[in-house]
């Protein structure tokens, strides 16, 4: 397995959370880390937790036009990491509005899509490209129809772009529930319910963190050797 040390990271949603925590880890790697958010505020307050070769900028990842005028400033770099998204939503299909629901797929889906096309010119050979979707799409549950459909499309894009793109390796997390901010849609109440339950009947028998996630993308940018995979990072919960 190859280092990282003064490789480039470019983490798109990396100003907290899972984005935040693989910039960590991959810094502490010695990666050269570059953080991208559409808020300003987030990103000073991650930076202060960086190393000070670390950069932020200000990107609104809802628009492809930003996404291709960063890449073109950014230059050239070895890894992409893409994070981004916003808190999860969950309703029965009876109770979805869909327009609604083809905003979920904007960041999650048409970012990435953007950040693959503009960036992928910029990746310097043994690079790599790993992306972010979750175990919904292989054990959805009622009210998980958007979360378990974008899940789904992250996966077999993934297999897509793996082949189109060869020999740069494009991988994706496919993770469980992990606790981050993205959970704060919900009140304090339900959550701490729902995390109680996910602690009592998991495999592993805690719910997960930041840095379980982290470590597998820094996993996937340092093995040369793996492409077009959803790796599960879930705590076994695929399996009960």
């Amino acid at each position: 397995m190859k280092t990282l040390k003064n490789q480039k990271v470019i983490i798109l949603g990396g100003s907290s959370g899972l984005g935040l925590a693989t910039a960590q880890a991959a810094a502490a790697e010695g990666a050269e880390v570059v953080i991208v958010s559409s808020n300003q505020q987030r990103i000073d307050k991650a930076l202060q937790t960086l190393p000070v070769n670390s950069k932020g900028f200000s990107v609104s990842l809802d628009k492809e036009e930003n996404i291709k005028t960063f890449f073109e400033m950014i230059g050239n770099f070895d890894h992409l990491v893409y994070t981004a998204g916003e808190n999860i939503s969950m309703s029965m299909v009876d109770d979805t509005e869909i327009e609604k629901g083809k905003d979920f797929f904007t960041i999650r889906f048409w970012g990435a899509f953007a950040a693959i096309k503009y960036g992928k010119p910029h990746i310097n050979e043994g690079g790599s490209i790993n992306l972010m979707s979750g175990n919904f799409g292989q054990r959805p549950a009622a009210g998980y129809s958007l979360g378990a459909t974008i899940c789904g499309a992250m996966d077999a894009f993934t297999r897509a772009m793996a082949v189109e793109l060869a020999p740069i390796r494009v991988n994706n997390i496919a993770a469980g529930i992990i606790d981050t901010n993205l959970w704060n849609n919900m009140n304090e109440a339900d959550r701490e319910g729902f995390f109680n339950h996910l602690e009592n009947t998991l495999l592993l028998k805690r719910v997960g963190q930041s840095e379980d996630i982290a470590q597998a993308f820094v996993y996937l940018m340092k093995q040369t050797y793996t492409t077009g995979q959803s790796l599960i990072i879930d705590g076994g919960a695929v399996l009960v």
